[in-house]
């Protein structure tokens, strides 16, 4: 759907519709599958780099951005996802920025037997920033009714056996574990390492949301250098998905770091770089 075409339908309040009605017609057409996927972290700058990106010439929009196929619409079947994509043999890169696959524990190979060859971009951010970051984003969406630090102190309870139970399968899928995993979703490495273990390392990307946000012109031409595209001559930079909200209290704060400071060096030791955080 053209971006024109969207800003109308919004307009109106037909967005949705719109979307529905392409998406029905799409899948009775030959349509691609993404050649590039950012994976999240969520609250991490993924909307502003998926933008920055879909500006570029070398780059198909997709029908929207988060398509979240292989977390919670998996069961929608492939010609679905595939509806979301250019059309087959259409010059140019198609891009799926669903920022829940990074965490969720069955996206990787279900991910791995549909695109064995696809281009992973990894976006982090420091994960006290981000936890809360998440929590403000489920607030200001009505689904987080407490306050962060007694959300924090109630994540394990809620989100339970989830994680497991969503990996092997005999669970569909959790509200909880999508929508309250402030401090989960922040140990990096555990997650990193089970992408992993299904695909090799060379087609990663991984970014830090700091670069992303002070450079962002630079971090989209390393994004574009990894997708085999031309540097950017031209890109509105305005950020995507910002918001403010009150500062988060110190002792929670240094709760949080305490709290993340050994998954923090795991991640250092993995990746094999400095984090900052």
């Amino acid at each position: 759907m053209k971006r024109g075409t969207a800003r109308i339908l919004r307009w109106f309040g037909l967005l949705e519709a719109g979307r529905r009605a392409e998406l029905r017609l799409r899948m009775r057409q030959p349509r691609a599958l993404p050649d590039a996927v950012i994976l999240g972290a969520q609250k991490s700058g993924t909307s502003s780099l998926h933008n920055y990106l879909v500006q570029q010439p070398g780059m198909i929009e997709p029908l929207r951005k988060e398509v979240h196929y292989f977390d919670v619409n998996f069961g929608r079947g492939e010609a679905w996802y595939r509806a979301h994509f250019g059309r087959r043999g259409e010059s140019g890169l198609n891009i799926d920025s669903s920022p829940y696959y990074l965490f969720h524990p069955a996206v990787p190979r279900r991910m791995r037997a549909l695109l064995p060859d696809v281009k992973l971009i990894v976006l982090l951010r420091d994960p006290v920033r981000r936890a809360y970051s998440h929590y403000w984003h489920e607030r200001d969406k009505g689904r987080e009714k407490l306050e962060f630090e007694a959300a924090i102190a109630a994540e394990a309870g809620r989100l339970g056996d989830a994680h497991e139970r969503l990996a092997d399968g005999t669970l569909e899928r959790s509200f909880a574990h999508q929508h309250f995993s402030y401090v989960a979703r922040g140990r990096y490495a555990e997650q990193l390492e089970a992408w992993f273990d299904v695909y090799p390392r060379e087609q990663f990307l991984i970014l830090k949301f700091e670069d992303l946000a002070k450079e962002p012109l630079a971090t989209l031409n390393a994004t574009l250098g990894f997708l085999g595209l031309p540097p950017a001559a031209a890109v509105d930079l305005e950020a995507r998905n910002t918001r403010r909200y009150p500062p988060m209290a110190e002792a929670v704060a240094a709760q949080l770091r305490d709290c993340f400071e050994p998954h923090n060096r795991r991640l250092e030791a993995l990746l094999g770089r400095s984090m900052g955080w």
